[in-house]
């Protein structure tokens, strides 16, 4: 590394001051991360009192990721011209807002227009802070090791909130899972003003105001068809379409971004060193996680017959592993560990992680946990040094745009993960009870037990005695075969992710991303010596600071 990559690497410490605010920035992460689960108990008591049809209910669940994936990329170009914190404080307001209407909703329409509100809200959150812990953070190890509590938590919060919602729930009445969001969204009001300093890009030049629709026209259509795809267990025509019409519009929006000045996502972006095979590996990393917890869920709830509750607070477990591996992976690089072959490690584990889950059997609770975390530990430990090397390559200024990629990267890769292995798994369960069960049932009922795991549970419900036993035998068998392959499958997809880490990111760099890229600003000897004022002091001229 040369004396000039060393400057840059050492940007000034961050104090106390802006740790509590990244405790405070990580109110909206959690929250929006956990919004992705917190209905899963709420629905019967939804259903009971807003009667929604079924294509309702699907919205009810659905707009949300859809507003959050389709606005991801806007938002984070808002935010680099107009300023993060500005934005912050923008989707703080409308989540809380939008949190209320939701508790209070009296109809399924006013439900699914909520919903959109807080996708809108959630959109505004999650690149506005992560943008503002690179500005936070100067400091190469204080930010490593920030993003990696940071990436952590994000994948603790999903799980949670399912267990938050059941429990909610239980006590209260169903609107309460959206009310839980509103002490936390007032307290982000309050504090980030005095917390957190604005930062924007002092010269972003002209807004491409007609790149909104092209990317919201390129990412949901893509987004639906593979959700349609995982929904519907199988391939089908119109998902298929869908995504085309996706990806066509998505060549589209990539042609106008290279070609103009004004671009929304700047090619500039992928002038540095690390930054694409970034996006592409988190994508990777959220595909292996996601089509993991596809057949996890369902295996403890319909498999081994635990309760919603039970289940939820059972998938809790692994995340004990996933709280140590992100800042594990953090300190092992900082200590000189090459960052390919750590990234490579974590995929290797995950990969492991996959290999345990393929020995499950129908009553293997042990095994699916046990695989479950080894899977996921390996998985925190790609994400959170792929992120760190993603927003610390790239100049302050565009960090908006740079974790609005990651995170819409994120979105497609967890769609993918699955459709893809949902599709292998569904293609297994439906070949083996077509060969266990056939002729042993009427037509109707064996229509029903081939489509999905949960029907199985349901006919085999209406049966009695012995044939009952043999239907929910069989399916069980059938669908953790389902998982087996899938699991050998995503095992392959981390291995090949693996290979591919150590290949792209060979020569970005042992122990920062801004070795790799040589263009991360670096606070001159007055601003670090003046580091006890604000991070907007030690930013200068490069992250726009606005007081």
């Amino acid at each position: 590394m040369t004396s000039t990559s060393t400057s840059i690497c050492a940007g000034p410490r961050a104090g106390r001051k802006e740790w509590t605010a990244f405790v405070v920035l990580m109110l909206p992460l959690l929250l929006v991360s956990m919004d992705v689960s917190v209905l899963y108990f709420a629905v019967p008591a939804i259903s009971r009192e807003l009667h929604p049809s079924s294509t309702q209910q699907l919205w009810i669940f659905d707009i949300y990721a859809f507003a959050l994936a389709g606005l991801l990329i806007t938002m984070g170009a808002l935010g680099d011209r107009f300023g993060r914190r500005k934005l912050l404080l923008f989707g703080a307001a409308a989540f809380g807002a939008a949190s209320v209407a939701a508790a209070y909703a009296q109809s399924a329409e006013m439900l699914i227009a909520a919903r959109a509100v807080l996708g809108i809200g959630g959109a505004t959150l999650m690149p506005s802070t992560m943008a503002l812990i690179r500005n936070l953070f100067l400091d190469e190890k204080q930010r490593a090791k920030a993003i990696a509590i940071w990436s952590s938590a994000m994948a603790g919060g999903i799980a949670l909130g399912s267990v938050l919602s059941g429990v909610m729930i239980e006590h209260f009445w169903w609107g309460s899972v959206f009310l839980i969001n509103v002490p936390a969204m007032v307290l982000l009001l309050a504090l980030v003003p005095l917390l957190v300093p604005e930062f924007k890009d002092p010269k972003p030049g002209a807004f491409d105001l007609p790149s909104v629709p092209l990317s919201l026209a390129a990412v949901l259509p893509v987004i639906y068809g593979l959700k349609k795809i995982a929904a519907d267990n199988g391939v089908s025509p119109i998902p298929l379409l869908s995504i085309v019409a996706g990806l066509a519009i998505g060549a589209v929006f990539v042609r106008r971004q290279r070609t103009r000045r004004d671009a929304m996502i700047s090619p500039e972006l992928f002038h540095h060193r690390g930054f694409g095979p970034s996006i592409a590996l988190n994508a990777l990393a959220t595909f292996a996680v996601m089509g993991s917890a596809y057949f996890t869920t369902q295996y403890l709830q319909s498999v081994l017959g635990k309760g919603p509750l039970e289940a939820a607070l059972w998938s809790l477990a692994p995340s004990i592993c996933v709280g140590i591996a992100g800042p594990a992976a953090a300190a092992a690089v900082q200590r000189g560990a090459d960052r390919a072959q750590v990234i490579g490690a974590g995929f290797v584990t995950g990969a492991i992680g996959y290999g345990i889950l393929a020995l499950a059997g129908p009553d293997a609770l042990w095994t699916v946990l046990i695989g479950a975390a080894v899977l996921s530990s390996g998985i925190v430990m790609v994400m959170s040094l792929v992120t760190d090397l993603a927003i610390g390559t790239v100049p302050p200024k565009r960090a908006g745009s740079a974790a609005a990629l990651l995170e819409t990267g994120q979105e497609f890769g967890g769609a993918m993960g699955m459709a893809v292995l949902g599709s292998v798994g569904t293609a297994v369960y439906r070949s083996d009870v077509k060969d266990s069960l056939a002729g042993g049932l009427p037509s109707g009922a064996l229509g029903q037990v081939h489509e999905t795991l949960g029907a199985a549970v349901a006919v085999a419900g209406r049966l009695k005695g012995r044939a009952g036993e043999h239907v929910l035998d069989a399916a069980r068998e059938a669908f953790t075969h389902g998982m087996r392959i899938a699991c050998v499958a995503g095992a392959l997809v981390l291995v090949a992710a693996a290979v591919l880490a150590l290949v792209t990111l060979r020569r970005v760099g042992t122990k920062g991303p801004a070795a790799g890229g040589g263009d991360v600003p670096s606070a001159g000897a007055d601003e670090t010596a003046a580091r006890g004022e604000t991070v907007s002091e030690a930013v200068s001229e490069a992250a726009a600071p606005v007081r």
